[in-house]
């Protein structure tokens, strides 16, 4: 069952024009499906869709393509902060199942970001405290412009790891969705082959768990749920059930306030 045969879609934007600040924070390891869950929430709401995770990754593919140590944090931090990136809705000529268009200096890296070398190195880089100084002040500045209602859209959802905890801790809404690591790396692998990227389903699962041990443990904004937020286990659970549940969710949120 799908979100929109719960409710009607007019229902579900009037749900999005009621939660005040509009801003919704979605969390949760690799892989899990908040990104999915994220893109089609805010397709539903009409709300800007916010990836802060290929913020992170995008800056990871600057510097392993500029020949930096990802062990260099000094070096790997004076990147974050001269890289150009920006952020784009697909156009019309980029329907090839990307959820935003990701450039660097420039250039599309939107798949070039989601490589395995990207993937094994993106939670150190991520971890550095100067990158992540970098990047979440531009994610605050743009949440909190859209939650105030004072952009083209009426609200935002924003997804990453820290999202709820460190850069918008005031959201309105906080869901944290995971799944197993072997449900997520099945997900993960079957991604890279759709993309021609044949790789071992043994090695990325074990990338995953060493992704999430580096994520969960590291000393700056660890993954981990926000105290109120609403928790998702998704495993075994397709696209569509995960929405639905999320509106549920969000339903429940605006009655009750």
């Amino acid at each position: 069952m799908t979100a929109t045969s719960e409710f009607h879609h007019q229902d579900i934007l009037a749900l999005g024009r009621q939660l005040r600040p509009a801003v919704i924070a979605i969390d949760g390891p690799a892989a899990s499906g908040k990104s999915t869950l994220g893109f089609r929430l805010a397709g539903l709401l009409d709300y800007l869709f916010l990836d802060t995770g290929v913020m992170y990754r995008a800056v990871t593919w600057a510097v392993l393509a500029q020949g930096i140590a990802c062990s260099d944090e000094a070096a790997v931090g004076d990147c974050a902060h001269a890289v150009d990136i920006d952020i784009r809705a697909p156009g019309a000529d980029q329907q090839d199942g990307r959820h935003t268009t990701v450039l660097v200096d420039g250039r599309d890296v939107t798949w070039l970001i989601r490589a395995p070398e990207v993937d094994r190195n993106v939670s150190v880089v991520s971890a550095y405290p100067e990158v992540r100084r970098a990047l979440t002040t531009k994610q605050r500045q743009i949440a909190h412009r859209y939650g105030r209602g004072d952009a083209d859209r009426p609200g935002i959802v924003l997804v990453g790891r820290d999202t709820g905890t460190v850069v918008v801790p005031d959201a309105a809404l906080k869901l944290y969705v995971d799944a197993t690591p072997e449900e997520r790396a099945r997900r993960r692998h079957r991604e890279l082959e759709k993309q021609g990227k044949p790789v071992d389903y043994d090695q990325v699962l074990a990338d995953m768990i060493r992704r999430d041990r580096i994520d969960s443990e590291r000393a700056v904004a660890p993954l981990r749920p926000a105290d109120d937020a609403i928790r998702i286990d998704n495993t075994g659970q397709d696209a569509g059930a995960t929405l639905a549940q999320a509106v549920r969710v969000l339903r429940q949120k605006v009655a009750s306030d």
